[in-house]
């Protein structure tokens, strides 16, 4: 007999979905072993992962004109970058750098996907890295699945212990190198290896260190999945124009196994032999024949397992591939649009007016400060002064002898302590000044006038400051 409640019935169903949605959300993360996978793609994010991880472990050892080559010394607020040398009064740059940074990866998203999660955010280099670590140790994908279903024994602590050894020195380096651009590294490493570290630095080398054990030895794809910002508002970028990894559904489907030698058309199949290769290579553990998801980071490992599938069965390459929407549906694809053109514009003009910023920026400043007590007052000479306060700032990497000028008023006499002002290398110093001027001279009460300031000996550097003269009121 059959239940008075169907389970065909609609609350029933309803409260079974429910269930399912409880569980998928408190169930425990179950571990993905990624399968190596070799071919174009995973040759370029070798490449990439290679790269990246040499520059930022290599950079901070380098020398340039006797010190290191990059360093951001924030004790002494100098921030050295080759032959540069940048202080606290350019922060504009840092500015300009994230807005170029922030359109460039809007730009790369709208018109190519997350590349940039797939070749070069640090959550997937450190993550590779930890990967091939793992896999050398532990050996393959079956070798891993095997190794954690045994029970504990001393060849499995035994390998499990060098493997997380080797993690933790890898991320103790990193670490180290992480505070090596904002302390000199080479005498970090030797405090570091004496335990003579202070307080501050120990503490950033086990942060970072901790960070990345955690990141890419444990969490790994979860911090795509579940911590990222970036991939729940990439959508807004993407169009039915966006390059993105997709499962080709025409081609690919009726799915199903088969022989090499079976002949698909008369079995009614697609190309797909449903083998999972392209599911067990996914670093976040999705299925690519599902449709575009969120999950997938844009590693391309599903389309170099797919293609040597293809080979093996003697099928033509890209069931799996690089491609649009529109172009799965057979529409016109449109690269550049509107959108694509304003980025792209918008993108070389800051990166080309900042990089003629710094080009021709004067490692010299000046600013003018009047002496608001006052408006103005009279001198015993019958002459009308203004007091100032200049401050004068050598960002050059030597210290600079200086002369001060105004003009702007004819006959105006610029009162100063002396001759020349000595600024040392990273020195602001404060000096006060009195302009003079002959009442007769004033065209109206407010008037412009400009402050040079000029380097002894280096007739390239100069600045200069306008401000304004106040006078009694004109008749």
């Amino acid at each position: 007999m059959l239940d008075n409640k169907s389970k065909d019935h609609p609350e029933d169903r309803v409260a079974g979905l429910d269930k399912e949605t409880e569980q998928s959300l408190y169930q425990k993360r179950q571990k993905i072993y990624p399968r190596e996978v070799h071919g174009l793609f995973a040759a370029l994010r070798t490449m990439g992962v290679i790269s990246l991880l040499g520059l930022y472990y290599i950079l901070p050892w380098l020398q340039w004109d006797g010190r290191q080559a990059v360093l951001f010394d924030l004790p002494e607020r100098k921030f050295y970058i080759l032959n540069m040398v940048f202080w606290p009064q350019d922060f504009f740059y840092l500015a300009l750098l994230l807005i170029v940074a922030a359109l460039g990866l809007f730009f790369v998203t709208a018109l190519a996907g997350r590349v940039w999660c797939g070749y070069a955010c640090p959550q997937t280099v450190w993550t590779e890295a930890f990967l091939w670590i793992e896999r050398k140790i532990e050996g393959s994908r079956p070798q891993q699945m095997k190794l954690d279903k045994q029970p504990n024994n001393f060849r499995k602590i035994r390998i499990k212990a060098t493997k997380h050894f080797v993690w933790i020195v890898f991320s103790l380096f990193t670490g180290l190198t992480f505070v090596g651009y904002f302390s000199p590294i080479r005498e970090l490493a030797v405090n570091f290896l004496t335990f003579n570290n202070g307080p501050w630095e120990s503490f950033w080398i086990y942060f970072y260190a901790l960070a990345t054990y955690g990141n890419a030895g444990w969490l790994r794809e979860q911090v795509c999945l579940y911590m990222c910002p970036y991939a729940r508002f990439q959508s807004a970028m993407f169009d039915q124009n966006t390059m993105i990894i997709s499962f080709d559904p025409m081609r690919g489907l009726p799915k199903g196994p088969r022989k090499k030698t079976a002949d698909k058309v008369e079995a009614g199949l697609g190309d797909c032999i449903d083998c999972t290769i392209c599911v067990q290579v996914c670093p976040t553990g999705i299925d690519i024949r599902d449709g575009l998801q969120y999950q997938c980071i844009g590693c391309a490992a599903c389309i170099d397992a797919c293609d040597d599938v293809m080979d093996k069965m003697g099928y033509d390459r890209g069931l799996i591939r690089y491609t649009t929407e529109n172009a799965l549906k057979g529409k016109h694809v449109t690269i550049m649009q509107p959108r694509m053109v304003v980025y792209a514009l918008i993108l070389i003009g800051i990166t080309v007016g900042a990089f003629y910023s710094i080009s021709t920026r004067t490692p010299i400043g000046v600013d003018v400060i009047r002496d608001r007590n006052s408006l103005y007052r009279e001198t015993n000479d019958g002459l009308i002064e203004n007091v100032y306060i200049i401050k004068v700032l050598n960002m050059d990497k030597q210290d600079h002898r200086y002369t001060l000028s105004a003009e702007g008023i004819p006959d105006l006499i610029l009162k100063k302590d002396s001759d020349e002002i000595l600024v040392k290398s990273g020195e602001v110093i404060e000096l006060p000044v009195r302009v003079q001027v002959d009442a007769d001279n004033l065209a109206q009460r407010s008037n412009e006038i400009t402050f040079i300031l000029k380097a002894i000996g280096h007739d390239e550097l100069v600045d200069i400051e306008k401000a304004r003269f106040l006078g009694p009121k004109f008749k």
